[in-house]
């Protein structure tokens, strides 16, 4: 059987151990995960085999603590082997895990763990200078133990059946909240199974590709990744620190061929190529690919013209973790363009505000709906809110499915601005702007003004060493890119760093609009 055609039929797998178990029959022998350490020789590796049969002791362990299927286990650690020892022995159990981004302090922990009602919580002690067991006893957590280095222990025989189902929700994952409290998005082993096939399908790798994690395995790409390497027998570098420079050594003395993350990971690297344009900064790296965020058609031409790599871009969402993927193989413009293809289990439909559907390359609200999609949240009222008469979710995304089937993504319901009465497109000048000598990064959003409603205001991130850039600068390279004289920004603010969150390192806007407003 094909490496693809393998991939196929195990992506059919019901639940996610059931896929893991499958895997480890195939190729039981082959690595699936590498830990990248800051000295070479504390490196570790994990076969697919040692995935199935650590994790099935872990989850004995797990077991003699009183964990059962059913039972909320919140954890919060970094990216390590350990780390999805623990996330795959939660799921031998059928227990109802709550992953925490390692970054998260008091409020969204918090929040989480009073919003899942966990029962237990897996905490790294204390890590990065920061001592998580304390928070846990200041927040009142119950069954707090640590997954660092020790993981619980036991013999398998005393564990009850595989779960069988995978359509039960096993999964509460947090959106990042950062225009408001964050939502407990229901998730079961099928939707990500659904999701991470879609972004395996779409990258086609093969056994002797080298992937790489380099945001947290908290985070809904963490499973995503997982069901990739998967279905196509490979393995990935983790690392539990990431920092360029420091983290290219990793990724080159491991061999690294797919790498990337969000848009932000990808300008990264490209700032490191920049500092000597005449080596390859990766030897191995043949592709770039990620999600996350708005890739501006620039940052795709930059990274093929410079760094000697394809790069494809997905869209998803902690709702839904994959819904459309850009492939190698797509044209130069798909690639630079579009966000990719949906597979075939994911219905996008464009549609008014009131739902009706509009027809292709006609901007719309986008609304979702497959197996990739969430099962709601956990405060009912919200899931009421989101979905639609027909089962649709309502994303909050703006864009057109083009006549060949690629979605456009414009912008976000919540980035248009209303100067006047006219709709603008904040990303339609983000675009633009990050083809301008003297910008690294780029939000552009909107401020309230007595006399216009609102005013378009450009906050521009400059590499080093540039020359600060001035408004009526950006706005004469803005018209003489044809844009319309209602949609020049009538502010800019200049910033070392913009404002981001700790796992894909999206730019925070709401903090952008606070600050100015």
């Amino acid at each position: 059987m094909t490496d693809t055609a393998t991939a196929t039929e195990l992506s059919r797998s019901r639940t996610l151990w059931e896929l893991i178990t499958r895997r480890a029959a195939v190729t039981p022998d082959a690595t699936v995960l590498i830990e990248a350490a800051e000295d070479p020789a504390h490196d570790r590796r994990l076969t697919f085999g040692e995935l199935r049969d650590r994790s099935e002791r872990v989850a004995a362990g797990l077991h003699g603590m009183g964990v059962r299927p059913g039972t909320v286990v919140a954890w919060q650690l970094p990216t390590r082997i350990e780390t999805v020892l623990l996330s795959v022995a939660l799921a031998r159990i059928g227990a109802v895990q709550s992953p925490v981004i390692p970054f998260y302090r008091d409020r969204e922990v918090g929040f989480a763990l009073r919003g899942s009602k966990a029962g237990f919580f897996a905490v790294p002690g204390v890590w990065r200078g920061f001592d998580h067991p304390a928070m846990a006893r200041r927040l009142g957590a119950r069954g707090v133990f640590e997954a660092y280095a020790d993981l619980p222990d036991g013999d398998p025989y005393a564990l009850p059946a595989p779960p069988a189902s995978g359509t039960d929700v096993r999964w509460i994952y947090w959106t990042s909240g950062t225009t408001s409290d964050p939502k407990g998005v229901l998730h079961t082993d099928r939707s990500l199974i659904a999701g991470g096939s879609c972004l395996a399908h779409a990258l086609r790798p093969d056994p002797y590709d080298v992937g790489s994690m380099a945001f947290p395995y908290a985070h809904i790409g963490g499973p995503d990744y997982l069901v990739m390497l998967l279905l196509y027998g490979f393995p990935a570098v983790l690392f539990e620190k990431f920092a360029m420079p420091d983290a290219l050594d990793g990724y080159r003395r491991h061999g690294v061929t797919v790498a990337g993350g969000s848009t932000a990971f990808y300008s990264m690297f490209l700032t490191e190529q920049r500092k000597d344009p005449s080596s390859k900064l990766i030897p191995t790296l043949r592709l770039l690919a990620g999600g996350g965020a708005p890739k501006p058609p620039e940052i795709y031409h930059a990274v093929v013209r410079e760094m000697g790599c394809q790069l494809t871009h997905g869209y998803g969402m902690t709702e839904v973790p994959m819904i459309t993927m850009g492939a190698p193989d797509d044209t130069p413009d798909h690639l630079a363009t579009t966000e990719g293809r949906p597979p075939a289990g994911m219905s996008i439909r464009i549609t008014t505000p009131d739902g009706t559907p509009l027809p292709p390359n006609t901007d719309g609200e986008v609304r979702l709906r497959g197996e990739a999609v969430c099962q709601g949240y956990l405060n009912r009222d919200q899931s009421t809110e989101v979905f639609d008469a027909d089962g649709y979710l309502i994303t909050g995304d703006l864009g057109h499915l083009t006549q060949d089937g690629y979605l456009v993504l414009t912008g976000r319901s919540k980035d248009v601005i209303i100067r006047k009465g006219e709709n603008i497109s904040a990303k339609e000048i983000e675009d633009l702007l990050h083809r301008l000598p003297g910008v690294a990064d780029v939000a552009v959003i909107g401020l309230p003004d007595p006399a216009r409603g609102e005013r378009v205001c450009a906050v521009v991130e400059q590499p080093p060493g540039a020359a600060p850039l001035t408004l009526p600068q950006l706005t004469a390279y803005l018209r003489a890119e044809g844009l319309a004289t209602h949609k020049l920004p009538e502010q800019l603010e200049l910033l070392d760093s913009l404002p981001r969150n700790e796992a894909l390192r999206k730019i925070l806007k709401y903090k952008l609009r606070e600050r100015y407003a």
